[in-house]
């Protein structure tokens, strides 16, 4: 069972997606958070994110095992993954490692849930399961000053709505799996719910989806005494 959940910055599909995989025992992975360890790495080794070689190098030696979460929930974080995100040479080192945590999700789960910008298009496009969560431009500003305040960061909000629309521009324009909903995709439009009404909203797409997929199923023959 793969659900892929895609979607721009601060629509809710981080919160969304964990709470997913705990209703059903899926692995999750948020992918952002490889291109942010990414674009830290860069500005860590006193490299430039939108530098072709600087970010390549980077992806290609990435060690997540560095990285604390904290380190990578920054505004400058999310700016240099933007960044580093829009240059094929980082998605390609990236591509295989998130395959393979879909296909082989660890700890025994049932299966796996990925959460980023083209996880149901380029990552997983044969996800039975493909949600794109939405929310209005202002909403999503306000979440970031919020989410960003409430972690002590002394952050100016017209500064936050710059680099947002900017982020927004590179993921939705980019030449490489630019973000978009998948022809397949539920979309989840967050702008006016709480967390428990997108989560319920959700969670029934799934089941609806999986009991769909499963009455397509032929049962099976029974085997001859």
């Amino acid at each position: 069972m793969i659900i892929a959940l895609d979607g721009p910055a601060a629509a809710g599909k981080g919160t969304l997606a964990r709470r997913l995989a705990e209703a059903f025992n899926l692995a999750y992975l948020d992918t952002g958070s490889l291109y942010r360890a990414t674009g830290v790495a860069t500005l860590r080794a006193g490299g430039d994110p939108a530098k072709e070689s600087d970010a390549v190098k980077s992806a290609q030696t990435l060690d997540m095992s560095v990285f604390s979460p904290s380190d990578l929930r920054t505004e400058q974080a999310g700016v240099a993954a933007s960044q580093v995100a829009a240059i094929p040479g980082v998605r390609a080192a990236l591509l295989d490692f998130q395959r393979n945590f879909a296909k082989n999700p660890p700890g025994g789960a049932a299966g796996a849930i990925l959460d980023g910008r083209d996880v149901g298009t380029v990552i997983c496009p044969d996800a039975p399961v493909k949600i794109f969560v939405i929310a209005n431009f202002d909403t999503r500003v306000a979440r970031r000053v919020n989410e960003l305040r409430e972690k002590g960061e002394n952050i100016i909000e017209a500064r936050i709505r710059a680099d947002m629309e900017a982020r927004d521009a590179r993921d939705s324009d980019r030449s490489v799996a630019p973000l978009k909903p998948a022809a397949d995709a539920f979309k989840l439009d967050t702008s006016n719910l709480t967390a428990d009404e997108a989560f319920a909203q959700a969670k029934a797409h799934v089941i609806s989806k999986l009991k769909t997929l499963n009455e397509s199923v032929p049962p099976r023959a029974a085997k001859p005494e």
